[in-house]
């Protein structure tokens, strides 16, 4: 016995697909109605639905239910940033203001300290984006604690993120140890510091591309956009602070070491502003079709 509507099974159609070499960040499909429906890999990775075009929402309402989404797994991952960025934030005040730790009694490895505490909930959330990214859109129930997905441009970012958070885990923790001669002090400390901040820049211009669908576009408009590119921006500050970090033979004539706690604090800032705006993107992004 034939079936009586066929068609209604075929596949969509696609008729377009772009995003900035090597990655494929934007599809169009068309059913057999004739509909067409896009699919972006950011908003796919992270659950989200796309937002009417001239969608206007009201900010205050969009921000106030933002503030509590616990069943929202974005939401968390925002969370969690926010604490770990809070924290190399507080960090880079205290260097910054001797006035501080010495109100507070605090020694420097107390300092120290508190940005291993903050590194670890990066840590947290940047696996908890790549298990999400390595688990998006798959049907055959399976759960995959890492995944692999090097084509996958939402999949890449997270990965390398997340072995950039595990440097700086390295990082903040050799720290601590005290009497380190330069050398030990250039492979413990500055050595992960530099590697998780290549990583970090890497992982958010991947993102940044996701968003944009080509290597460079500016679309102040998609809420989506601002989380990349602030992202992005924390991570060049985070590079720059790497560079002058490196502990040279000869001291320089110049502060280095405040203008490397100074970009720390900047790229602290910048991933507390981009981890809030998650939430409201959450919002904004799962409004219908």
């Amino acid at each position: 016995m034939s079936e009586a509507n066929p068609s209604k099974h075929q596949a969509p159609q696609l008729i377009k697909a772009a995003g900035a070499w090597p990655f494929i960040t934007h599809r169009i499909y068309r059913h057999v109605d004739g509909a067409r429906r896009a699919w972006h890999s950011r908003h796919h990775r992270k659950g989200l639905n796309l937002p009417k075009a001239g969608e206007r929402y009201p900010i205050a309402s969009v921000l106030a239910r933002s503030l509590w989404q616990p069943k929202v797994l974005n939401w968390w991952i925002g969370l969690v940033f926010i604490i770990g960025a809070s924290g190399f934030a507080l960090g880079s005040l205290l260097c910054l203001i001797p006035a501080w730790p010495k109100a507070w009694g605090l020694s420097e490895t107390e300092i120290n300290a508190i940005f291993f505490a903050a590194s670890i909930p990066f840590t947290t959330a940047g696996y908890l984006q790549l298990y999400q990214a390595a688990n998006a859109g798959r049907t055959d129930g399976k759960r995959h604690w890492f995944g692999w997905k090097p084509k996958d441009a939402g999949w890449l970012s997270c990965a390398l993120q997340f072995v950039g958070t595990v440097m700086f885990n390295f990082n903040t923790f050799d720290a601590l140890l005290s009497n380190l001669n330069r050398e030990a002090e250039l492979l413990l400390i500055w050595t992960p510091n530099v590697l998780g901040s290549i990583l970090f820049l890497l992982s958010g211009y991947i993102a940044f591309i996701e968003i944009c669908h080509r290597h460079w576009a500016i679309k102040p408009k998609q809420i989506s956009w601002w989380v990349t590119f602030i992202n992005l921006l924390g991570c060049i500050a985070f590079m720059i602070s790497a560079c002058f970090a490196f502990v040279p033979e000869h001291a320089p004539s110049f502060d280095a070491v405040e203008i490397s706690i100074v970009f720390t604090l900047a790229g602290a800032l910048c991933f507390l502003l981009g981890s809030y705006l998650m939430w409201p993107e959450s919002i904004v992004a799962h409004a219908d079709q």
